[in-house]
């Protein structure tokens, strides 16, 4: 078999990556396996060990990436991307705090996804603690966390029901608690 080129071998990782991330936000990560992550990424089976020690590895990358997507804005545009119904019925694009939260919570306190999930707490509480206006940096932090909670509490509420009304409600008091 001819060997792929270090430009695919990159170019095969980063969608690798890409898929996981997707997938792990929709199912899980003990929902997917890697043999789905690499078909769904159009690649063999076996040359996933030769670019990641583990689907441990490989769901901390997939995390990074999916928390690299798109989030900037101002406050009034990241609420209402976050708190829209498009975020809350596409998981597979949304926020992997969200999608993932209670995976994550299961896994060991020292487990390398867990660390990654809380530097992307931290990370994210950050950049709502910079868009908050002026105040102590302990109460920028406070109002952060508690916006962050928020967001993620009522994404997380508003996919498990089954009820759409009540999703969309869920959103709206949430966005309605932040915003005022």
């Amino acid at each position: 078999m001819p060997r792929v080129s270090q430009e695919q071998a990159r170019l095969n990782r980063q969608r690798v990556v890409e898929v996981a991330a997707s997938l792990f936000r929709e199912r899980g990560l003990n929902g997917v396996g890697v043999a789905d992550i690499m078909a769904s990424a159009g690649l063999t089976h076996g040359g996933f060990y030769g670019q990641f020690a583990n689907k441990d590895a490989l769901a901390v990358e997939a995390f990074d990436a999916a928390l690299d997507e798109d989030r900037r804005g101002d406050v009034d545009t990241i609420l209402a991307n976050y708190l829209s119904l498009g975020h809350v019925q596409a998981p597979g694009k949304g926020c992997p705090l969200a999608a993932l939260a209670n995976d994550i919570s299961r896994e060991a306190p020292g487990s390398p996804v867990r660390t990654r999930f809380t530097h992307g707490v931290e990370r994210l509480a950050s950049i709502l603690a910079n868009l908050t206006p002026k105040a102590s940096r302990e109460r920028r932090r406070q109002k952060s966390l508690a916006t962050l909670s928020t967001l993620v509490g009522a994404v997380v509420l508003a996919r498990a029901v089954n009820d759409e009304k009540l999703a969309s409600d869920l959103l709206q008091a949430a966005h309605s608690s932040v915003a005022g």
